[in-house]
């Protein structure tokens, strides 16, 4: 029986969503569900080339979603669509559909150069000191947004549903569920490729010893850069769909709490675990989904909740009741995560056997 790679099965469950989606049998609910997943598993899988297989302690990973999110929104408004404050667009908006991946690479890399200024602090600090300089990056770049008034300011900056109208003018197809997975596929095989690599195993040898490996001549300086790019990197890229999915960003949502967020999905995951990484943002989203459902029960038996009462508001409220708990359950129970420091192949050896891990 021919084995089937992974890039094919991939491309298969690819083929399979956008059908599906397509012709209705995915509405859009569940559409959104598959898409924040997606952007979940990617801030989480770049969140764990840091603070897992390179064994840092970095809590600022919005800060780079955030600039990812505004330089793609921003360019992609400034070019396709026309604005009160851009007024009239610079190319036509047709092209929106062929330059939309270009214009996320753009925030992609945005993105991986304010990595690269955090970077440089890292080669002296670790541990607490770092944990203390990418979260005042994280105020400085929200601080920052704030303070421009031709991107909202504080008011946010909106316009990017324009461009998805667009890409769905020209074919009819739902282009932000295709961009997302697109862009989930690419990240996992970036991060798999790249901790498999020379620079991967030098960013292990740092995790284990960072003395033992410079003086097994590891460029240490080089490999934290790396790891930083790229993980800001990815990180810029989820911010960049967040954003065209919504068609709307606030300051505010990149905030420290989003940085939270990635933190509790590579721990609850598993350090160092590509595997543990995607199980985690997968089980947190649906996690945070099932409140929407949850929260009208508990409001029955509740009484205190109806001084809430927009709906968005108390899933909130219990969301930062809920993600402070996972913590302490999982600091408790599991230090080491659902994963620890393994991938799947390791749990379950025939799936090396079923499938071409290349």
């Amino acid at each position: 029986m021919k084995k089937l790679s992974v890039p094919l099965l991939l491309f298969i469950l690819f083929l399979t969503l956008t059908g599906l989606s397509h012709f209705g049998v995915l509405d859009r609910y569940v559409q959104s569900v598959i898409m924040f997943i997606g952007i979940n598993i990617i801030l989480s899988a770049s969140l764990n080339i840091v603070n897992g297989y390179m064994g840092e302690f970095a809590c600022g990973h919005a800060a780079f979603m955030a600039i990812g999110a505004y330089v793609s929104s921003v360019l992609n408004v400034f070019l396709f669509a026309r604005d009160k404050v851009f007024g009239a667009p610079l190319l036509s908006p047709e092209l929106a559909l062929y330059f939309f991946p270009l214009v996320l690479l753009a925030g992609a890399a945005a993105a991986a150069l304010a990595g690269m200024l955090v970077a440089i602090p890292s080669f002296k600090t670790r541990g607490d000191y770092l944990a203390i300089i990418t979260i005042a990056a994280n105020f400085i770049v929200t601080s920052t947004i704030i303070n421009i008034n031709a991107i909202g300011g504080a008011r946010g900056f909106m316009g990017m549903k324009k461009i998805t109208f667009a890409m769905e003018d020209v074919i009819e197809l739902p282009w932000m569920l295709i961009w997302v997975i697109l862009g989930t596929i690419f990240s996992i095989w970036l991060i798999r490729r790249y901790v498999s690599s020379t620079y991967g195993k030098g960013i292990i040898a740092i995790n284990q010893d960072e003395v033992a490996a410079e003086i097994m001549s590891v460029n240490t300086n080089r490999m934290k850069l790396m790891a930083f790019m790229i993980s800001s990197g990815l990180a810029g890229l989820a911010g960049g769909l967040f954003a065209h999915i919504l068609g709307y960003i606030n300051p505010n949502s990149f905030g420290i709490l989003k940085s939270t967020e990635c933190l509790v999905m590579v721990y609850l995951g598993g350090m160092g675990s590509l595997s543990g990484s995607v199980i985690s943002a997968i089980v947190f989203t649906l996690l945070l989904e099932g409140l929407r459902f949850v929260i009208p029960w508990i409001d029955s038996g509740l009484h205190w909740l109806h001084l809430i009462p927009d709906a968005y508001q108390v899933s909130q409220v219990w969301k930062w009741v809920l993600i402070p708990l996972i913590l302490v359950l999982l600091m408790q129970f599991r230090p080491e995560g659902i994963m620890g420091n393994k991938e799947l192949s390791d749990i379950f050896p025939k799936i090396k056997k079923w499938y071409r891990f290349r």
